[in-house]
């Protein structure tokens, strides 16, 4: 077993395929399954499942690319310390999240403070499911979502399938967003009546998804209006010229989305009551942060106002 096998191996799992894998090496795709399969005979175990979708870790597999990622981290800091003037090589840190602010915001502190020189950024602000799938398969380090009464269950059951741990970060009622020129933008709170003559936004997810993978609490209420988008700017657009809301955590970041727009505090009643959304970040079971990952969490705690 050498350093490079291990690259293949964590570079699969972040692909999904052997054939994607394979392009991004910079290699033959026999060569690459030729190693794999001598490390997997090093080893004793299999590492992947192999069908015509692609390539998926076993679950001796997941084990093992968990020890094979933190072992690669570790030989590019080694590298990177130690090799020769104009040989480093850029570590990689990526996060998935659904869409919110706070997280951006914590992503940007962290660039600004590491610079984009020593580490190779990326930020995936996508479905729920994607969140889910990107860290179940590595291809991010951390995943930011949120639980709730309605999608605990199910999520949780998914958590467990993928090998995937939960770890909160804050817990808030539901809030109103919308335009600060909306007719509704100077109550002091906002009832679920009051909304009925305005459009509810909310951000697509993967065609045929469980309606569990809403990022919106109080998904489930009979909204006579609902307008689906799949990005942040589309929907503060639609807030301004449809006059649109959506419910969200209440937690915003005026640097990013600017001052345009505003929360207000959902008001239930007996027939629609509030619901608690339990903010949180995501991580393969076992898998230890890495440094940088770790000072991504920090910043988003601050962002938040967490405290230890």
């Amino acid at each position: 077993m050498n350093i490079q096998q291990l690259y293949y191996a964590v570079a699969i799992a972040e692909a999904g395929t052997f054939s994607r894998a394979a392009e991004r090496l910079y290699i033959a795709q026999p060569s690459l399954t030729n190693a794999i399969k001598e490390l997997e005979r090093e080893v004793g175990i299999r590492i992947f499942y192999r069908n015509g979708k692609g390539a998926a870790p076993t679950p001796e597999g997941v084990e093992f690319l968990t020890y094979a990622r933190t072992v690669c981290s570790q030989f590019d800091v080694l590298r990177d310390r130690y090799a020769g003037e104009g040989t480093s090589v850029k570590r990689k840190f990526c996060v998935s999240a659904q869409h919110y602010s706070f997280a951006v915001r914590a992503f940007v502190d962290l660039v600004k403070e590491y610079g984009a020189r020593e580490y190779e950024f990326a930020f995936r602000e996508t479905e729920t499911r994607r969140v889910v799938d990107d860290v179940a398969r590595m291809k991010s380090e951390v995943g930011i979502l949120f639980l709730s009464d309605f999608n605990r269950t199910a999520l949780t059951r998914i958590f467990r399938a993928e090998g995937i741990s939960f770890h909160p970060l804050t817990a808030c009622s539901a809030s109103v967003y919308l335009w600060r020129g909306h007719p509704l933008a100077g109550e002091a709170s906002i009832s679920f009546d009051q909304l009925k003559g305005y459009p509810c936004l909310a951000f697509e997810q993967r065609e045929g998804e469980s309606f569990y993978f809403a990022e919106e609490i109080l998904s489930t209420r009979d909204y006579p209006q609902i307008i689906r988008a799949a990005d942040r700017a589309t929907m503060l657009n639609l807030m301004v010229g449809l006059l649109g809301f959506t419910l969200c955590s209440g937690i915003t970041c005026d640097e990013l989305n600017g001052t345009d727009f505003l929360t207000v505090p959902f008001r239930d009643d007996g027939e629609n009551p509030n619901s608690v959304m339990e903010i949180g970040w995501i991580s393969r079971d076992g898998a230890a942060l890495t440094d940088i990952g770790e000072a991504y969490i920090a910043r988003v705690k601050t962002v938040l106002g967490v405290r230890e």
